[in-house]
């Protein structure tokens, strides 16, 4: 009777729940990976076994490639020339004009070629600063210009050497943190290109917190907003004047005429702005920008971000808190040694924050301007090597260690059994018999 008794089915069973599901239909799911060399990890790979042959020749490689290319960076450096005057403080320290007086020698940093012929020995630089009406010219008439007084520091200083082309005039700054991510973030780039952004739009933007500003009851926005186009680096520079130029007494100063909004930006700069689409109405001028433009911008007098490639050069944000940038060049003219004069006028103060500004007159050469850092590392990088090389051989030579056996390097190599070694392996077949 066990035999006439149908199989027991239990109704939640998921075979009575489904009844198109056969038990013969399922197939194990494997998650093995599929047997290929990538997926099995049996891809070709170089494995170098590092032996005293092959490492002490490498050592002695590197050094003698390093050390001549870190000699010929510190030469292609040391051949630059370069005047770096701090004026930081020119506004408050230095004498009214026409009094001068030197300039502290830690202000002043010379670098030029002691062994050339036609050098010219003068006195230390100096400075006087007096107070003028400068006048600043802005927008497409060059009519349209608004006069303000300013401090204005006099330097007097002497070139020692001729500076042949491209002589390059920075201003540099120190302390100052272009880097910090909320100013460097702190701009729009639509508006610079020129499209006229809602205040809609920027206010609440990446130019937090000078964004939009409610005048009237109408909310308008800066142009242009942001933290980085506010604090925009406004002390102008003249041109270097050459004074008692040689040839008698009767002859005229001369003045090396520089280009200070002329090629002075990268093209990449400059495909980044263009003609703005704004109702000057519509804007208003950034707070550390109104003393430049005290009625508001208007169609003979507003800022040409197209063509102010001294703007564009601020805008390319530095990585450093201590930062040079191109103010003027000359790429045609040789810079005469003598002793030459520039005017500053006084508009963005350092002291505020602990900061410094100094002016730099330099060439450069096909390596750039003048940094000794990457040759200094070269050699460094390159010496030690040798020395490492020369230490490990002499090592190598007096005590030389015996290398083991690379194939024990693998994990997958069958090594003898440690039971069989150790002779456990007889004393269970004796236990079981």
């Amino acid at each position: 009777m066990a035999d006439d008794q149908p199989a027991m089915v239990h109704e939640d069973s998921i075979n009575s729940q489904d009844p198109n599901t056969h038990p013969e239909d399922k197939k194990q799911k494997s998650r093995r990976p599929a047997n290929t060399a990538f997926r099995q990890q049996r891809l070709k790979a170089w494995q170098p076994i590092l032996t005293p042959k092959t490492v002490l020749p490498l050592f002695f490689v590197i050094g003698i490639i390093f050390a001549p290319i870190g000699g010929g960076l510190l030469y292609a450096s040391a051949q630059v020339q370069e005047i770096i005057l701090d004026y930081s403080k020119c506004y408050t320290d230095a004498p009214d004009y026409p009094t001068t007086s030197p300039m502290p020698s830690n202000l002043v940093h010379l670098s030029f070629n002691k062994n050339s012929s036609n050098q010219v020995q003068a006195d230390p630089p100096s400075w006087t600063k007096k107070t003028i009406n400068y006048t600043w010219h802005q927008g497409a008439d060059e009519n349209s210009t608004v006069t303000l007084p300013t401090i204005q520091c006099t330097l007097n200083f002497t070139i020692p050497n001729n500076m042949n082309p491209p002589v390059l005039f920075y201003y540099r700054l120190t302390n100052f943190y272009q880097n910090h991510r909320r100013y460097a973030k702190s701009f729009n780039n639509d508006q610079l290109s020129g499209k006229a952004v809602s205040a809609s739009s920027i206010d609440g933007s990446d130019c937090t917190p000078l964004t939009t500003e409610t005048i009237d009851g109408v909310k308008k926005p800066y142009y242009p907003c942001g933290l980085a186009a506010n604090s925009l680096f406004n002390d102008t520079f003249s041109n270097p004047v050459l004074l008692n130029v040689p040839g008698g007494s009767s002859s005229p100063n001369r003045t090396y005429v520089m280009q200070n909004n002329s090629d002075i930006s990268w093209s990449s700069d400059k495909e980044l702005y263009g003609k703005s689409k704004y109702n000057w109405s519509d804007v208003i001028v950034p707070p550390n920008w109104q003393a430049r433009f005290p009625n508001g911008y208007s169609d003979d007098y507003f800022p040409d971000l197209v063509n102010d490639e001294a703007f564009q050069v601020w805008m390319r944000l530095a990585g450093l808190p201590t930062f040079s940038k191109l103010a003027q060049r000359n790429n045609e003219d040789i810079m005469e040694a003598g002793t030459y004069t520039v005017d500053i006028n006084h508009n963005f103060n350092v002291t505020e924050y602990g900061g410094t500004k100094s002016i730099i007159i330099s060439t450069r050469t096909v390596m750039g301007g003048k940094n000794p850092f990457l040759g200094i590392a070269y050699v460094v990088v390159g010496g030690i090597c040798i020395v490492l090389g020369a230490l490990f051989t002499v090592t190598h030579l007096i005590k030389p260690r015996k290398l083991g056996d690379h194939t024990y390097l693998s994990w997958n190599n069958e090594g003898p059994s440690t039971a069989t070694t150790s002779g456990r392996d007889g004393g269970m077949e004796g236990g079981h018999a």
